[in-house]
């Protein structure tokens, strides 16, 4: 089917799907044992989309029993490299084959412009391809030996992997953690947030079809404080990998000391500066990608540029130009292929952002567009909302809001700008815009960020690996460094007779 589609056509499709809401355990779908279910929303209608299992810490220890027999069965965890490459290579076509259907739940589920969802679904897609070819590329190592012995350094899988992926990008979060997991040779139990549980569970059918072993692969939607919780605590899983806010990072890493030290990889929180220097030579695409930083997506982006810091000399240039950017960036319907911006996500993170907005002005920040005023209708839309004259004091500068919010910040040399950018206790991503390229070299050393992004904003592929310093986190997603977090080295040591 063509990508080419109209917003009727959308509408239409939308209005054709139905929602798998069972979980998928054993390779079966099914009831959540206590047979609880919730309620998963459309917030840009408001409207139920479906009753979803509501999963819980029995079927926590349901779902890593079979994991854990499934892996000792080694039917995928010894399978040959190529073997489990070419599985995932299935799964990745079928999610091609299907990738409009899947960005179409996505849309309905969390509230993103269908634009984005299959932007999404191309990256999930890639991760896939991207790990599964390189499973069978990645070679151990010969310790340096004298002739009698031999030393021998082999990755092997970890075992029972819990992913616990957030509701802002569903499917391609998802695949940035099951693809390296999976080709890995590990077994995975996936926990969707239950903001956007959707997606994975179609997932599960084409993973079930492409040939994924009973076992390998589980979805236990439900939410985080029930099964979220019990995967953590649990003594037979043995990592977590998670994307998510700080705090449940660091409640994540308190579960696995008091369980059984289970490896813990979080990617969390951001609040990341985007420097702009006077050098710089094309203001116009300046403002234009640092409005897009922060407003794709509704601003739902753990690396969004919600801090634009200014060399003061081009300052009101970049802002007014900023502006006129943002007035294109309007929210409208999510399933219109025209909308920039959908709906945030529920009624919670709605308010919240309100929230923060009314803080802004109150703290004395010049609201220069936006309002916190309710929307108009059922449908959770914000404006895009810059804000100038920040300081570092102000809770709009200095926390993260997720939602489409900038904070505009003034500096007058290199150095304040280096300094207000590490003010922070966040450490994601960074931009440097400048054509200097002693400054720049200078200036992306000097960041506190797991990337740094040059004269762009969050130009990168599944080639480079993805993660934060500080309180966002440790770890990486993509790249062959995220296969090497999902395996464990074991040296094996021969004595040989001389």
């Amino acid at each position: 089917m063509s990508n080419a589609l109209t917003h009727a056509d959308w509408q239409r499709l939308a209005g054709d799907l139905t929602f798998e809401t069972r979980a998928f355990v054993d390779d079966a779908f099914v009831a959540a044992v206590s047979g609880e279910t919730f309620a998963t929303v459309n917030p840009a209608t408001g409207e139920t989309l479906a009753e979803v299992a509501s999963c819980d810490a029995a079927d926590a220890e349901v779902a890593v029993a079979h994991a854990r027999r499934a892996f000792a069965e080694g039917g995928w965890s010894r399978r040959a490299p190529g073997e489990r490459k070419a599985v995932l290579l299935r799964l990745a076509a079928l999610m091609e084959q299907h990738k409009n259907e899947l960005a179409l739940l996505d849309t309905l589920d969390m509230g993103k412009p269908i634009a984005s969802s299959l932007g999404d679904m191309a990256g999930a897609i890639g991760c896939l391809r991207h790990h599964a070819e390189s499973i069978d590329k990645l070679y151990g190592e010969v310790a340096p030996t004298g002739e009698d012995a031999l030393g021998l350094v082999l990755r092997e899988p970890l075992g029972v992997v819990a992913s616990i992926v957030p509701w802002n990008f569903p499917l391609m979060m998802t695949a940035w953690k099951i693809a390296p997991a999976l080709a890995a040779g590990n077994s995975v139990i996936l926990k969707p947030s239950e903001k956007s549980p959707l997606s994975a569970l179609r997932l599960a059918q084409l993973a079930k079809e492409a040939g994924l072993p009973r076992g390998v692969f589980q979805v236990l939607p439900g939410f985080g404080h029930t099964v979220g919780k019990a995967l953590a605590l649990s003594m037979d899983v043995d990592c977590l990998a998670f994307t998510g806010s700080t705090g449940v990072g660091k409640q994540l890493m308190q579960y696995a000391g008091q369980s059984n030290l289970k490896r813990v990889y979080l990617e969390c929180g951001g609040k990341s500066p985007n420097l702009v220097f006077a050098d710089c030579k094309d203001l116009d695409a300046v403002a234009r990608h640092a409005a897009e930083a922060i407003f794709h997506n509704q601003g739902e982006v753990c690396i969004a540029g919600s801090r634009l810091l200014v060399e003061n000399s081009i300052r009101e240039a970049v802002v007014d130009k900023l502006l006129a950017a943002a007035e294109s960036m309007q929210p409208g319907d999510p399933l219109d292929p025209a909308s920039f911006m959908g709906a945030m996500v529920d009624r919670t993170q709605y308010e919240r952002v309100r929230d923060y907005i009314r803080r802004g002005v109150e703290e004395g920040a010049t609201l220069r567009t936006g309002s916190d005023s309710a929307a108009e209708g059922p449908g959770l839309f914000i404006a895009p909302t810059v804000f100038d004259g920040v300081t570092p004091q102000m809770a709009i500068g200095r926390e993260e809001i997720f939602g489409p919010v900038l904070a505009v910040f003034g500096f007058d040399s290199e150095e304040e700008a280096v300094r207000l950018a590490n003010d922070s206790e966040y450490g994601l991503a960074a931009g440097v815009w400048s054509q200097d390229i002693d400054r720049i070299m200078r200036v992306s050393r000097r960041l506190e960020s797991g990337q740094v992004f040059v004269n762009n904003w969050a130009g990168m592929d599944q080639t480079v690996p993805f993660g934060g310093v500080k309180q966002s986190g440790n770890g990486r997603d993509k790249s062959h460094h995220s296969l090497e977090e999902y395996s464990e080295l074991k040296t094996v040591w021969l004595s040989l007779v001389p």
